[in-house]
């Protein structure tokens, strides 16, 4: 490993006081205390600065260039400093400026560079996962490591991709890795030490409650899957932290997995000072056709159908929009959110029923959607003033194979994706209904979304155009080609009574704020 350190280290830096540990509860402003913005998921801003009035007129505050790998981190911004990664770097940046105040460079031992989805923070400590499957703790003021811990073993299969969320003093880290049969689980860690406080596993040990949706011989045949790939939720009331699983594997070949093969392509509802269950939804149970349900849980408080309620909302990669009560997991609405073929109806608990002959064939079967699913890693956005709910959603398909393999499983499988188009769907909460699309073009859009009290909401198109929409209407008040794709979501942040907003594009950080005649 080796430690790179700007020469020109700000007073900014020396002076930082580490993060509140309340400002994650509260909406963000000047503080992004979560790769969400808060606990909520949410990621709307209070700000409103920039509005649907001026926003035509915001111009480049400053660029910041890491000339290493892509983008796909949201920032922390702590006392005025914003903290971003790429696999296997950190940066620490002046967020008025875009001056760089540190930059450590962490060497993999191996492991999947798909990407990195940004810091976790506690205090004056910094937390991030690696390729190798590590969680590295780091001194915020300079960029210094303080202690490195193995999450789980490389040569495995397993690596990390997630974003630390802190909840008190759990620093909470998920897995990734899909090309193996290794189960998934969550994993609560000291910000001290590192040390594992508790683990919950998606797949239930052998005589455990979830381990009889399994085969009975599933210790002689070991099944995995259920990825925690994507940083979670947390209702501070409750006490209750959400997070979506990933698909079950072996991906497409379930016949050696009869049952719904708990707790894969779940939502669920975690004690996180001790890591127990408290509920579960399933959107896909049995999954075949590689549906994780990683999705961001976004919660919120409103009115559903005359009662007031704590609502938990996912837009899962299956294509259906699902909304629960977060306190008990209640299905209080299931509805498509983009064209699917692969679904009968919905079961007495709010689960899709799959149709047999849309499973993986010998010959094919065509299904909508793809592997890649109606939206997937791209972060929604729910928008308090308008009461909807923001996906990026993808139509497509993929023609799903079953092929013998010999494995004890019996059958493998693949698949060959279809490409249509891309469109960001605005999804009324009460009833699911589409209230407006906006297309963003050919192929398979992956920027993430940003709502503002401002009656905005930012992203990007398949044209690699930055947009700012009308959140009420869909309508574009704003693009820009940025001359490559955005990756990542949209965030902002207030600092010294000016609004900025971040669009990090390919291997580029872009800040954007009115010039001062226009504030």
């Amino acid at each position: 490993m080796k430690l790179i350190l700007s020469f020109a280290i700000s007073a900014l830096a020396l002076s930082a006081q580490g993060l509140d540990p309340a400002a994650a509860s509260k909406p963000a402003t000047d503080t992004w205390a979560t790769y969400n913005g808060d606990y909520s998921g949410r990621r709307h801003s209070p700000l409103k600065q920039i509005d649907t009035s001026n926003v035509g007129a915001i111009t480049l505050g400053w660029v910041f260039q890491t000339h290493t790998g892509t983008i796909k981190s949201t920032p922390l911004l702590v006392n005025g400093i914003l903290y971003f990664t790429v696999p296997d770097h950190v940066w620490a940046v002046d967020a008025r400026t875009g001056r760089q105040i540190w930059h450590y460079h962490y060497v993999s031992e191996g492991g999947d560079h798909i990407g990195n989805r940004g810091v976790g923070m506690y205090g004056n400590w910094l937390y991030f996962t690696t390729p190798d499957a590590h969680v590295v703790s780091l001194n915020a003021k300079d960029g210094t490591l303080r202690w490195k811990v193995e999450l789980a073993d490389v040569k495995l299969g397993y690596f990390a991709t997630v974003a630390p969320l802190v909840i008190r003093n759990h620093v909470i880290v998920g897995v990734s890795g899909d090309v193996t049969d290794v189960p998934g689980f969550l994993e609560s860690v000291d910000p001290e030490t590192g040390q594992v406080q508790w683990r919950w596993n998606t797949q239930p040990k052998k005589g455990e409650p979830g381990s009889e949706t399994w085969p009975k011989d599933s210790d002689a045949i070991e099944h995995g899957g259920g990825m925690t790939w994507i940083t979670g939720s947390y209702d501070p009331e409750l006490n209750l932290l959400y997070w979506g699983t990933g698909n079950p594997n072996p991906v497409l070949a379930g016949d050696g997995r009869p049952g719904d093969n708990l707790y894969t392509c779940t939502i669920a509802a975690l004690n996180p000072d001790n890591g127990k269950l408290a509920w579960y939804f399933q959107p896909s149970p049995h999954d075949v056709h590689d549906w994780d349900a990683v999705q961001t849980p976004v919660l919120f408080d409103a009115d559903f159908h005359g009662a007031k309620r704590k609502l938990l909302a996912q837009a899962s990669r299956n294509g259906y929009f699902f909304v629960l009560d977060r306190a008990n997991g209640k299905n209080l609405l299931t509805a498509p959110f983009i064209e699917s073929n692969w679904a009968s109806g919905v079961d007495s608990i709010g689960r899709p029923i799959a149709k047999v002959e849309k499973y993986p064939t010998p010959d094919g079967a065509l299904v909508e959607p793809a592997s890649d699913g109606s939206t997937n890693w791209m972060a929604p956005s729910f928008d308090p003033d308008t009461g909807l709910f923001y996906v990026s959603a993808r139509r497509i398909f993929s023609v799903f194979y079953k092929t013998a393999t010999g494995k004890p499983e019996g059958w493998g499988g693949r698949d060959r994706n279809l490409w249509g188009n891309s469109v960001l769907q605005a999804i009324d909460y009460q009833t699911g209904k589409i209230r407006w699309s906006h297309e963003l073009g050919d192929g398979e859009d992956i920027a993430g979304i940003l709502t503002t009290a401002g009656g905005l909401l930012f992203t990007a198109d398949n044209s690699q155009n930055l947009l700012a929409l009308d959140a009420a209407t869909g309508k574009t008040l704003w693009h820009l080609n940025a001359g490559a794709g955005m990756e990542s979501s949209p965030m902002t942040y207030e600092l010294g009574g000016k609004q900025y907003v971040l669009t990090a594009v390919q291997d580029s950080v872009y800040v954007w704020t009115l010039p001062a005649t226009s504030n």
